[in-house]
C-alpha cells in the first residue's frame, strides 16, 4: 500500500520498522513538550525528501526564441500535510491563517496599480513547537488566496525542516513544448530522494567528504556546467526573492536588513531559515514604506521635521532599520489624527 507522498507504508514511516501504533505525542491543548531527543528524531524524519512520485516542476525562466526554459522542483501542499499526518496524526498538529490586502502596488513595466494578498500561516506541532511564515500573490490572480495560503504553509513547514531541501536546487534547463511546458522533466539527484538522504547524501557534498555530488543530467550538459557548479545555497528561490527586493526598498534599507543577517549580499546567507527571516523582514519593510507614503499625506513640513528629529532620523530616504521605520509610521499616523 502507498500513501500519497510516496512512502510505502505509513506504519513504517517514522523509524523504518513495522510499527502500526502512532507515535507517542501529547494531546492538543496540553503544555507537554517532547524531549529534545524525541524532537530531534522527528525533525530528522521531517527533513527526509518527498518521494519523486509527488514532485512537480515549475518553469521559472525561458530563453527567448530558443524553446528552452529553466525549471525547479516543488511539491504540492498536500504532500506536506500527508507527511505531517503520517508522523503526528491529523490531531497532532494544526494551522491558522490570517489574511490582509495591501493597496497601491505598481505592477510590471506598465506600472499599473494593483493590490497584493498577504497570508500568514501559524503552524503548530503539539509537543514540538510553532512557526509562522507569510505568502503573497497579486490580487488580480484568480487563485491569489489559494496560492498565497499554500506558499505561507510550505514556508512555515520548512522552519521545521519539512521540504527545506527543495531550497537547495538550482534551475535546470530543459526543452519546452508549444505551451511552455517541459517536454521531459530532469531527474532528481540522489540526495533529493528518501533512500539517498538516508544513505547520508546531502546537497553540496564534496569529493573530500567521500561523496560524489549527483546532479540531473540536464545540469551537466555542455553549456550549463558553470551554472551547475554554483553554490546551491546561494542560488535558490529565496535568494532570488531577496535580491528582487532591492528596487522597492532602496539601497539603505536593503543593505541595512542584509547587515542584520550579517551579510553584504543575499547569496552570502547560507541558512535557509535566516534567508526566510530576512525576506520576511524585507517584505514587512516594503509594506511599511507603503504605509509611510499614506501617512505623509497631510503632514506639514514642520511636523515632519520635528518627528524625524525626535527619532534621530537624518532623512527618510536613508532609513535602514525596520524598527525605526515602524516607529516613524506610528508617529506620523498618530499626528495625522490629531
Amino acid at each position: 500500500m502507498t500513501i500519497p507522498n510516496g512512502q510505502e507504508s505509513a506504519s513504517t514511516y517514522v523509524n523504518g520498522t513495522a510499527n502500526t501504533a502512532p507515535p507517542s505525542l501529547p494531546s492538543p491543548g496540553t503544555e507537554t513538550r517532547l524531549s529534545d531527543e524525541r524532537i530531534q528524531e522527528l525533525v530528522r524524519e521531517l527533513e527526509i525528501p518527498f518521494y519523486p512520485s509527488v514532485i512537480e516542476w515549475r518553469v521559472t525562466n525561458t530563453a527567448k526564441g530558443q524553446g528552452r526554459g529553466q525549471v525547479i522542483p516543488y511539491a504540492d501542499q498536500r504532500a506536506y500535510t500527508d507527511r505531517l499526518n503520517a508522523l503526528f496524526t491529523p490531531a497532532g498538529w494544526t494551522r491558522k491563517y490570517s489574511f490582509a490586502v495591501s493597496p497601491h502596488f505598481e505592477r510590471g513595466k506598465e506600472k499599473r496599480s494593483a493590490c497584493k494578498v498577504f497570508v500568514t500561516c501559524n503552524l503548530t506541532i503539539f509537543g514540538v513547537g510553532e512557526h509562522s511564515a507569510t505568502g503573497e500573490e497579486w490580487a488580480d490572480d484568480d487563485n491569489a488566496g489559494t496560492s498565497a495560503e499554500a506558499q505561507a504553509f510550505k514556508r512555515a513547514s520548512s522552519c521545521f525542516g519539512l521540504g527545506r531541501y527543495l531550497y537547495h536546487f538550482v534551475g535546470a534547463w530543459v526543452e519546452l513544448d508549444e505551451r511552455k511546458r517541459p517536454k521531459k522533466n530532469p531527474g532528481l539527484p540522489g540526495w533529493a530522494t528518501p533512500d539517498g538522504w538516508r544513505r547520508g547524501l546531502r546537497p553540496g557534498a564534496t569529493r573530500a567528504a567521500g561523496v560524489e555530488p549527483e546532479r540531473p543530467a540536464e545540469l551537466t550538459r555542455k553549456g550549463h556546467s558553470q551554472e551547475a557548479n554554483r553554490s546551491q545555497n546561494a542560488d535558490n528561490s529565496l535568494v532570488r526573492e531577496i535580491e528582487q527586493m532591492q528596487d522597492s526598498l532602496g539601497t539603505h534599507m536593503y543593505r541595512g536588513l542584509l547587515r542584520r543577517a550579517r551579510a553584504w549580499k543575499a547569496a552570502q546567507i547560507a541558512d535557509p531559515a535566516i534567508q526566510r527571516k530576512t525576506l520576511d523582514r524585507m517584505q514587512a519593510a516594503d509594506r511599511g514604506f507603503r504605509r509611510l507614503e499614506a501617512a505623509l499625506e497631510g503632514i506639514s513640513e514642520e511636523t515632519l521635521t520635528r518627528i524625524l528629529k525626535s527619532l534621530g532620523i537624518r532623512a527618510i530616504d536613508r532609513l535602514d532599520s525596520l524598527e525605526v521605520l515602524h516607529k516613524l509610521v506610528l508617529e506620523l499616523e498618530a499626528s495625522s489624527k490629531r
